[in-house]
Parts: C-alpha cells; structure tokens; sequence
C-alpha cells in the first residue's frame, strides 16, 4: 500500500512543532520504516507505541498496518491532541491516541480491562531496561517488542532478558525482542 500522501507533511509539522529533533524528516521516515520491516514477519493484531510524541515512529507503523489497530500513547496532551487530529484528517480509523502514562496502559492489560499487544515499538522513550521492562509488560505470549537502537553498541543486559524471558536480534537499526516464556 502506497504511503499517505499527506504523511510526510504531517511528520514535518510535527518537526516545527518541535515534537522531535531537526533531523531531516526523509531520514527520520526512513528510520521509522525500519520498524516497520522488522515487524513484516509476524502476526499482527495491534501494535503500541510508546512515547508516541509527534509521530514516530507511531504514524509511519499505523500507515504501513492500515489493517491493524494501532495505539499512540504519550503522556503529554498536547502531543496526544496532535495525533488525534492528524489520525482523524489522515483517515487513520484504526488509530487510537492514549493521553497518559505508559505504567496506566500497563495496568489496564495486566487487570484485563485492555488485551496485550502482538507488538510494542519504542523509540527514544526512556532508559533501556526501564523501556524493555514496560514493553514486556504490554506484548502478548509470542508477540514482538521493537525498539531503536543507537548507532554502535549493545546496551542490553543478559541478565536482563532472560528475567524478562526475551531473546534479542539486531536487524538494521532497531532490535527486536521476542518472547519465550
């Protein structure tokens, strides 16, 4: 499916809203569809996005999963009304906007007032083990966690997948964590 015509606009109003960095946004787009690869290979019912902000790399997954529900959530409301007016004039009806705190959705799936997520992406939400932590908190038994990964490096503690039951893969520039237990 061709991408939304009016997508990159909408990311670059993003830009100068000041919702993420002066990175040019071809590039940040680009960087964003490598979420959307490594998500290519699974099943997918609904995906979340944590620390959703202006959009990345949340309204590039939602328009690639036009089939999929997709939850942005942030805690910032004036983000969040963002993304709820720019899903609505992108058509995204598949799109739900969470204002809030991530640990609030946490408790909503654990309780079973919301089903868990076939897949979590994050980029640039937080601490690694402290964005790990929630994401498995969300995902679903077999499901897929997503998250950006800097230029060089390994900031993922062993110890800390196995506690989590995860195993761990570098594709591109994200890294993709799947659930074993």
């Amino acid at each position: 499916m061709p991408p939304h015509p009016d997508l990159l606009e909408t990311l670059r109003q993003a830009q100068r809203f000041g919702f993420f960095g002066s990175r040019p946004i071809e590039e940040a787009i680009e960087h964003s569809r490598s979420f959307v690869a490594a998500l290519a290979s699974h099943q997918l019912v609904s995906i979340i996005d944590l620390g959703s902000g202006g959009g990345l790399p949340g309204l590039v997954v939602a328009d690639a999963y036009r089939h999929t529900s997709v939850v942005l959530v942030d805690r910032r409301e004036k983000r969040t009304d963002f993304l709820e007016r720019v899903s609505l004039r992108l058509g995204f009806d598949h799109v739900a906007v969470v204002a809030g705190d991530v640990d609030g959705v946490c408790r909503q799936v654990e309780a079973g007032a919301m089903a868990p997520f076939s897949a979590v992406t994050a980029r640039g939400f937080g601490p690694p083990d402290m964005t790990l932590r929630y994401a498995r908190r969300l995902v679903s038994c077999g499901g897929v966690i997503v998250i950006s990964e800097p230029p060089s490096g390994n900031r993922w503690d062993a110890l800390l997948l196995d506690e989590l039951g995860l195993t761990s893969e570098l594709v591109g520039q994200v890294r993709v964590f799947r659930c074993f237990t």
